[in-house]
């Protein structure tokens, strides 16, 4: 995968983004940011199947109504949600240069990512994610209380031509690291 695909929805640098600015732009494993910060990191899973993308995903894949493998997980310190994360990927990817996705069980994505050299990543982009945004609904769902509109990140990793989409969505206790 040569070129960047056109990402429409996000933008390239978080506005307003304040104390999460930070963990929006940092390049490195996420997982890895949190032990550092919080200790022990978990993978609590919560969906793992096949959906239509959402609508911002649609640029990558050539239809807007695929059908990709969704994977969502939470990354939690002890009882805590900090991060919610949002893994899409092209069923075909999964025969070929992905295939691991699927035999991840609670182990994060992050590292399987980092671990192989041969895996680009393209730049990072940044939301506010509104109430209604499909992601900031599947999170808040995990969640006590409703909450606010919720920043995220979100970049395309490449292993050849196959790409997959890891978006991010912070959740308000990444506040308290």
């Amino acid at each position: 995968m040569k070129t960047i695909p056109r990402d429409p929805h996000w933008c390239a640098a978080p506005v307003a983004a304040g104390p999460l600015r930070r963990w929006l732009t940092d390049r490195g494993s996420l997982t890895a940011r949190l032990e550092q910060h919080a200790g022990a990191i978990k993978v609590k899973v919560l969906f793992q199947g096949l959906r239509r993308v959402n609508q911002d995903e649609a640029f990558l894949f050539a239809s807007p109504v695929a059908r990709v493998l969704v994977r969502e997980v939470l990354l939690m310190c002890g009882t805590k949600p900090l991060v919610f994360a949002h893994t899409v990927v092209a069923p075909s990817a999964l025969r070929g240069a992905w295939r691991s996705v699927t035999a991840l069980g609670t182990r994060p994505l992050g590292a399987a990512l980092f671990a192989d050299p041969r895996i680009a990543r393209f730049p990072l982009r940044q939301k506010k994610l509104p109430l209604l945004h499909p992601l900031h609904r599947r999170a808040a769902a995990q969640l006590k209380k409703q909450p606010p509109p919720l920043w995220a990140r979100r970049s395309i990793f490449a292993l050849g031509n196959s790409p997959i989409l890891v978006s991010e969505v912070f959740l308000p206790a990444i506040y308290d690291l």
